[in-house]
């Protein structure tokens, strides 16, 4: 929890504002989703999708506060019909809710993955501990630096976070190929491609995100870039990719249910 800085313009505050909206409408909307789906997909893949919804449904609950915390921090007042004034409350705003929700969610977003690509089961147990570990240790390595202003601490925390990203991201992207080539379908297989290749993209963004302000910006435009580029690469990350998962899901539901139908 860090103090914000004095000085935010209108428009500064009211993206920011939005982009929380936005994040929590996303997130609870695919929560309602991807449960409402569960009786469309075979048992074997519920558990995917029941975990889907949960890493939303986590997501939503951390927007809410990060959104009531943003609000409390400000007070927005129009004067005789002027333009829109921006002033600090003195109340904390508290972007700490991002890293918990991180913690929780991000190890989940892979395992989730893992489950329903349908690896044997000594290959899921053993990549879901590894990946979900190192995505854990990511997170926890990311927070000291995002607390701090000293920007050689900054860089130093993002370059230890990046060990375990990288291992991650390389195991998405290459590590996979082989499971992925595997899947019961043509769209099966592609569906699951293109879930790894959007976990890496967006992914990808974060990094950057975390340091908007080791590159000439401060003040209230960072602050902004930083909750507006955070909330976008959210909504990737889980939402849209929560709809990979369901998709996949249901293509191998769909294959596996009409194999059964065959004639013997």
């Amino acid at each position: 929890m860090a103090p914000l800085p004095d000085g935010f313009s209108y428009a500064e505050w009211n993206a920011t504002y939005n982009a929380l909206s936005f994040g929590i409408a996303a997130m609870g909307s695919a929560t309602i989703f991807f449960w409402l789906q569960l009786p469309n997909v075979t048992k074997s893949y519920r558990t995917a999708l029941t975990i889907t919804g949960i890493v939303t449904l986590i997501a939503t609950y951390h927007y809410i506060r990060i959104f009531n915390s943003w609000s409390e921090a400000f007070t927005v007042a129009s004067k005789d019909g002027g333009d829109y004034t921006v002033q600090l409350t003195g109340a904390p705003f508290n972007d700490g809710y991002r890293y918990v929700d991180w913690l929780l969610t991000v190890p989940l977003l892979l395992i989730e993955l893992i489950l329903v690509m349908k690896l044997p089961r000594e290959e899921t147990v053993s990549l879901s501990w590894k990946l979900g570990l190192a995505s854990a240790l990511m997170v926890a390595l990311g927070y000291p630096g995002e607390i701090q202003e000293d920007l050689a601490v900054r860089w130093f925390w993002w370059c230890l976070s990046m060990i375990p990203f990288c291992y991650v991201v390389f195991t998405l992207a290459v590590g996979l190929n082989e499971a992925t080539s595997k899947q019961p379908s043509p769209a099966a297989a592609s569906l699951a491609s293109a879930a790894r290749y959007l976990t890496v993209l967006s992914w990808c963004t974060y990094p950057f995100v975390y340091m908007v302000k080791s590159v000439g910006l401060a003040g209230p435009a960072a602050t902004m870039y930083e909750q507006v580029g955070y909330s976008l690469a959210d909504v990737l990350a889980k939402a849209v990719f929560g709809v990979l998962i369901w998709a996949i899901a249901a293509e191998k539901s769909a294959v596996e249910e009409s194999g059964k139908l065959l004639p013997n």
